[in-house]
């Protein structure tokens, strides 16, 4: 019996839930059963004494309250990033800790010391995992097992796509655009993407699109002092089916990050055949290899002269093929697989 434990609901942090109902979903089809729980909600309900003192009830539900229902052993850590803890440690400018956050990791960096095995999803979070967690004994086992991909994503036919953005009514069907995936946190460098579009503004009359959360003030007055905020298109928390017809229409995933921990919306814009400009940093050039456009994440200029190069059908078809190729390294019954071996070989499952 495996008992699997997901993130914390109230933190809303979607690609966590998705990778929860992917294990338990697979780990079941796998013949493992498995039970899917999450730390409840409590004290971090208590929202009237302000965003700080919420923030740490919550941390009282996950990190004391939630404990005490648990015994089980061995566990498992599937380790995603280590990035706040490096944030902590002041190795990382866009994930910055407080004097308490670095208390939290602090907590969270002793509670993987403790686990029987840490499963990592890139090979840069496995060596910082190796670097910042294991112990001299060697435990606990630290392994790479890359994420899968979480959703069925393929192209979708173009009628239906096509009749799908047209629920988006700031949205111009006959205008290509360029499609980013993500949230507002530093390390996504939506501001990088604004400046990215605005130096194609004069040769391309395309459109940039932002899926998942809204943009912020601040990167909406960036928008508009760049001259491009009348072409910039929000889609908020898109559906499956939302977001498969964005990456079966775009032009190109821009995708500039500073940091990631896998970087999902490269394979999931890679298995819809659109064409990905990501960072030349780990984990996003490791996920893309060599079917993404990829450039030192300062060489704006580079990903600008990308995306004028994938207005060329033809260079877009190349880019598209190569992605198919390798999303196929990133089967989810592949990931499933070796966390079942390993969960085998530790006893926990027959």
């Amino acid at each position: 019996m495996v008992l699997l434990i997901g993130n914390y609901p109230a933190d809303q942090q979607e690609s966590m839930q998705r990778f929860a109902r992917m294990m338990q979903l697979g780990l079941t089809n796998a013949g493992v059963p498995t039970e899917l729980i999450w730390p409840r909600p409590l004290l971090g309900r208590i929202r009237f004494a302000g965003g700080f003192v919420a923030k740490w009830l919550a941390y009282v539900d996950k990190f004391l309250l939630f404990p005490r229902q648990m015994r089980a052993r061995p566990i498992v850590v599937s380790c995603h990033d280590l990035l706040a803890v490096r944030g902590a440690l002041g190795e990382v400018e866009d994930t910055p800790a407080s004097i308490t956050g670095k208390v939290l990791q602090g907590w969270i960096v002793a509670g993987l010391r403790r686990a029987t095995a840490i499963a990592c999803a890139s090979r840069a979070t496995l060596r910082d995992a190796e670097r910042l967690v294991a112990r001299e004994n060697g435990k606990p086992e630290i392994l790479l097992i890359h994420h899968g991909i979480n959703h069925p994503y393929q192209k979708q036919p173009e009628e239906i796509a096509r009749r799908r953005l047209s629920e988006i009514p700031q949205l111009d069907p006959a205008r290509p655009f360029v499609l980013h995936v993500g949230s507002n946190l530093r390390m996504k460098n939506r501001e990088g993407a604004l400046r990215i579009f605005a130096l194609t503004k004069t040769e391309w009359n395309g459109q940039l699109v932002f899926a998942g959360q809204k943009l912020t003030p601040a990167l909406q007055a960036l928008g508009e002092e760049l001259g491009v905020l009348d072409r910039v298109i929000e889609v908020a928390g898109p559906d499956n089916d939302l977001l498969e017809a964005l990456y079966s229409c775009a032009m190109a995933l821009l995708y500039p990050s500073r940091f990631e921990g896998f970087g999902w919306p490269i394979i999931e814009a890679q298995a819809c055949e659109c064409p990905v400009i990501c960072a030349d940093r780990e984990p996003m050039s490791e996920v893309g290899g060599d079917a993404a456009i990829t450039f030192d994440v300062d060489d704006e200029a580079g990903f600008a002269r990308a995306i004028l190069r994938l207005t060329d059908p033809a260079e877009r078809q190349r880019w598209s093929e190569h992605g198919l190729e390798n999303v196929r390294r990133f089967a989810a019954a592949d990931m499933i697989a070796k966390y079942v071996e390993l969960y085998r070989r530790l006893g926990v499952a027959a």
